[in-house]
């Protein structure tokens, strides 16, 4: 029987892009991408949106800003999740460069000047090589575009006002995940180390050939990791 998987994606990202890990993983997992949290401006609503539309009990897993969700899940309500994946994500807050950063984006595109994902913001969210990838561009560019100005300011006012995890992860007491591409420039590895540090027998992975968005930028090693991940 394959046990409910659900996969929370992040900023700037819709259901597609979790394709690879659907069909990678559909052979063990029923895959559930919640869409619920879209609609919200705090990541407690947003958690709750997606246990409305989780199955009783699942395995979850978030990247980035979904990660920022899935730590709110932990809190709210740990009993219904089985296992938990934390991907290119951070248990700390905003620091102030990152919330003054961030409201400089949210003042852009008040003003009518949102452009989703740009070729500036690109060396941010992958490899290197990834770059001029023009197929994984173009899927990030469409589904920015998706997303929108108003959901777009509505997550990064999540994202700054969200709690600091760390003192939450000891009290994690299910099979956990921790992992990261190489070349993640938003959410180092050195974070990821001390997440997988503070939650009791964590697995961290490090993906040398990714970015921050290793679901898409190295679909089979993160899959593998998660098949692994789902074995446990």
């Amino acid at each position: 029987m394959r046990e409910p998987l659900v996969l929370v994606p992040g900023l700037l990202l819709t259901d597609d892009f979790w394709r690879e890990q659907v069909a990678r993983l559909s052979d063990v997992a029923q895959c559930i991408v919640p869409s619920g949290q879209y609609d919200h401006d705090n990541v407690a609503d947003m958690a709750r949106a997606v246990l409305a539309e989780a199955p009783e009990r699942f395995s979850l897993c978030g990247l980035s800003m979904g990660g920022y969700v899935c730590l709110e899940i932990m809190r709210q309500a740990p009993e219904r999740v089985t296992r938990l994946a934390l991907l290119d994500t951070s248990a700390r807050p905003d620091s102030p460069e990152q919330t003054e950063r961030r409201s400089g984006f949210i003042k852009l595109a008040r003003i009518g000047r949102f452009k989703g994902v740009t070729p500036q913001l690109l060396p941010f969210l992958v490899h290197p090589d990834n770059v001029k990838n023009q197929a994984i561009v173009d899927r990030l560019m469409a589904m920015a575009e998706t997303i929108g100005r108003d959901r777009f300011i509505r997550h990064q006012e999540a994202i700054m006002a969200r709690p600091d995890s760390r003192p939450d992860l000891p009290n994690i007491r299910v099979p956990t995940l921790v992992l990261c591409g190489r070349h993640d420039a938003l959410t180092p590895v050195e974070v990821h180390e001390e997440m997988a540090r503070l939650i009791p027998g964590a697995e961290l992975v490090i993906i040398e050939e990714a970015g921050h968005l290793p679901p898409m930028e190295t679909p089979d090693q993160t899959a593998a990791a998660l098949r692994n991940w789902l074995k446990r």
